[in-house]
């Protein structure tokens, strides 16, 4: 199963946490609601899961999110950590409204 954002295949929407591969790559967090999605917050990480299961912003996802949250990954094992952020800006500005995360 696979989700696009901003015009990048993501893998998920997953309903857990767990469910995401510990690798390196971009991560989004969403907000499911009357079956469509909003993207709540995005980044990236050298070990996508654990970043997610210890993120610093999910007050803010749950702030943001009268729906269900819902996590997906675009993996990147090619890409080291500037490449990574160069996605996760690019989707930024494809999104300028995301509410959690801002840089």
């Amino acid at each position: 199963m696979s989700i696009t954002i901003a015009r990048y295949s993501f893998a998920g929407p997953f309903s857990t946490k767990a469910e995401l591969e510990d690798r390196s790559g971009v991560y989004a967090v969403l907000c499911r609601k009357d079956g469509s999605y909003s993207v709540l917050d995005v980044g990236e990480a050298a070990a996508v899961r654990t970043r997610v299961q210890s993120h610093d912003r999910e007050d803010c996802w749950k702030r943001n999110c009268s729906g269900t949250i819902m996590y997906a990954a675009l993996y990147t094992p090619k890409l080291q950590q500037p490449g990574r952020m160069e996605i996760e800006q690019k989707i930024r500005q494809a999104l300028p409204d995301i509410p959690c995360g801002k840089r």
